[in-house]
């Protein structure tokens, strides 16, 4: 989700959206710089357990009837959409106590936002992944009263400065592997934010995540992201996966 927040508090509290317009091109040597800080030859088998213990989820949640979860809002688990924050500062911690003081506002209006609030599910960052909603309640991250938002899990990639990019997407990845298991998801529904066109906007289809987009659009370095949730996918040994919410 491409936007910079404004800390009220220092390196704390979020509250500023800015949208930035930028397109990112096809870039071989990211892949490569990503993928040298990987280890895949270590790699081995894990049942889903381990694998969710990979992805380091914590528990953060806003809390029940306030702010962005003033209401319960149902949802039935289709698809996974992954985003980018766009926001230098803040680390995952920091989006969390946002999401919780509801700092994150957005004007509530018919066909567009609908809770006064935005609102996802996880946010990442290279040592951990931050949960802030169940994953079987609705957020607001993605396309307004579409798909996206009503069927979809919203990952939030952090890009503040010192955070490795490339630690955070294979972290991503490995929790998308597991959230695909938990609840049936196949590869083809795991979404950029680009894939949800918001209607009534002027771009409607926003470049995000951008740093895995090629010219502001899906190309070879998301195919390549995919690529790393299925081999992290195909790692997990049969059974069952537990929902997280």
């Amino acid at each position: 989700m491409r936007r910079h927040v404004t800390l009220l508090l220092p390196a704390l509290l979020a509250i500023g959206l800015v949208v930035v317009a930028c397109t990112t091109p096809h870039d071989a040597n990211r892949i490569r710089r990503w993928e040298s800080r990987y280890n895949d030859s270590a790699l081995g088998p894990v049942t889903p357990d381990q694998l969710l213990a990979e992805a380091r989820v914590k528990l953060d949640l806003i809390p029940a009837g306030t702010v962005g979860r003033r209401y319960y809002r149902p949802m039935d688990v289709r698809y996974i959409t992954i985003h980018s924050t766009q926001n230098y500062t803040g680390n995952a911690y920091n989006h969390a106590l946002a999401l919780k003081r509801g700092a994150l506002r957005a004007t509530k209006r018919p066909g567009g936002n609908r809770i006064g609030f935005l609102t996802w599910h996880f946010t990442v960052q290279q040592d951990v992944a931050v949960q802030h909603l169940p994953c079987r309640e609705q957020g607001e991250h993605a396309d307004f009263d579409g798909p996206g938002n009503n069927y979809s899990i919203g990952i939030e990639m952090c890009e503040h400065h010192g955070n490795d990019i490339g630690l955070t997407i294979d972290r991503t990845a490995r929790l998308a592997a597991y959230l695909m298991r938990a609840y049936n998801i196949p590869l083809s529904h795991v979404k950029g934010h680009y894939h949800w066109p918001r209607k009534g906007l002027s771009v409607p289809n926003k470049d995000c995540p951008h740093f895995l987009m090629d010219r502001g659009r899906p190309g070879p370095t998301w195919q390549w992201f995919l690529g790393r949730v299925q081999m992290h996918y195909n790692r997990m040994l049969p059974g069952p996966a537990t929902p997280l919410g």
